[in-house]
């Protein structure tokens, strides 16, 4: 039997393709190597879904970087508006709690996934699991068929909606960008990205116990100084986790493919600078006279972190902070100003939500989501060279590729 078009990968982005493009009555298969549809989807937001936020498209194309005007028309036609309508009509309630992030009200994924079966199967899309997609055949520069292992399918259209290589355990293997590959077209360097990182400094396993609010995360490498990210930050046995993290790892591993270290200058204290830090320490010991060193540098920090701090410059922290030496003094300011941490590491894909990298979206023709080289073959969501960090940003772009993608304008 010969298709309409044929969509490869169950994530947001293939199940809107499919469902734009059937309701356009076009016969759709949809291919899927797992035995069940959207396994990533379901695990989205540790399970809550966080669907999209409610920035207005010029903003929240720049968290994308200088590479986020590709949206552009994708956004036009599926903005974050659009993206809670269509889920209404699917009778799947959405709403902001926080005014920015957006959930359904049910604040489990399991609710988007199902509205989005049901829509496939009342649409009679026809879905096929545990195929796993090898190769695309081309005449002409037009695609034809895709090949799995146990049939081939006919298409006028072939929508690659196959992810990146974030979470291999639901079904994230690169397989897209292996065939696309295969055909001539540029994959950027792959890179994990929203993860943990691991830190070569040993003192952060001692301080698991507290988030730190509105953390400051700098690169101090001369070249990449601009990088930086604020949020809460969390200490692991071996490392750092937590918002800014997973935000900020989206940069720091590819500097790690160049470097072996990436040094950070970490401030642990909502940005304060040191003579704010100082002016703080004075008045604390005003108002707390009988107050040791640790205890006066608990009222800015945690206190198993002041005390890692302390260890740091060789403080006594038992001592009175005017007993300390002025150098000594100075010191701690300083480097409870700016922390030296260093990133020596990762986990690797195994535990990255998102890819950084993919197809090259100079061959992509950003109007209709269509290949440059090759006529009926488009692409959406995570196996373009497109990601953004945490809140909405990605599964929104996950969305709005796969809207323009399945209306399969020429």
């Amino acid at each position: 039997m010969k298709y309409d078009l044929i969509v490869i990968g169950s994530g947001a982005a293939g199940m809107i393709a499919a469902i734009t493009a059937a309701r356009q009555d076009k016969s759709v298969l949809l291919l899927e190597k797992l035995q069940k549809l959207g396994a990533k989807l379901k695990a989205t937001g540790g399970g809550r879904c966080n669907l999209t936020n409610t920035l207005e498209n010029t903003e929240f194309m720049s968290k994308f970087g200088r590479e986020g005007r590709f949206m552009s028309s994708a956004l036009e036609q599926f903005d974050h508006r659009a993206l809670m309508q269509f889920f209404k009509d699917l009778g799947v309630e959405t709403h902001s709690p926080d005014g920015f992030r957006v959930f359904p009200t049910t604040h489990n994924a399991e609710t988007i996934l199902n509205g989005l079966i049901d829509e496939l199967q009342n649409l009679n899309v026809e879905i096929k699991t545990s195929q796993r997609a090898q190769s695309l055949e081309i005449e002409n520069e037009h695609v034809v068929s895709i090949t799995t292992q146990d049939a081939s399918y006919q298409a006028k259209h072939i929508i690659i909606a196959t992810g990146g290589l974030g979470y291999p355990v639901l079904g994230a293997e690169g397989d897209g960008h292996e065939m696309v590959s295969a055909l001539g077209h540029k994959i950027t360097d792959l890179h994990p990205a929203m993860m943990p990182l691991k830190t070569k400094e040993t003192w952060v396993g001692n301080c698991r116990a507290d988030t730190i609010a509105k953390a400051e995360l700098h690169v101090d490498i001369k070249k990449y100084k601009k990088l930086k990210a604020t949020g809460d930050l969390i200490f692991t046995k071996n490392g750092i986790r937590g918002p800014v993290v997973l935000d900020f790892s989206r940069e720091i591993t590819p500097l790690l493919s160049k470097f072996d270290e990436v040094p950070l200058l970490a401030n642990f204290v909502k940005g304060k600078n040191e003579e704010e830090i100082r002016e703080h320490l004075k008045r604390a010991q005003i108002k707390n006279p009988e107050f040791n060193t640790l205890k006066l540098l608990s009222t800015l920090l945690p206190s198993a972190l002041a005390q890692e701090l302390a260890n740091l410059c060789s403080v006594d922290t038992s001592l009175k902070f005017k007993q300390l030496t002025g150098s000594m003094r100075a010191e701690l300011i300083k480097i409870i100003n700016a922390t030296p941490l260093t990133i020596n590491g990762h986990d690797g894909f195994k535990l990255a939500m998102i890819t950084r990298g993919g197809v090259s979206l100079k061959e992509i023709e950003p109007l209709t989501m269509q290949s440059k080289k090759i006529k009926g073959l488009y692409f959406c969501g995570e196996v373009m060279n497109l990601d953004g960090p945490c809140g909405g940003y990605n599964l929104q772009w996950s969305f709005a590729s796969g809207y323009l993608a399945g209306q399969l304008l020429q």
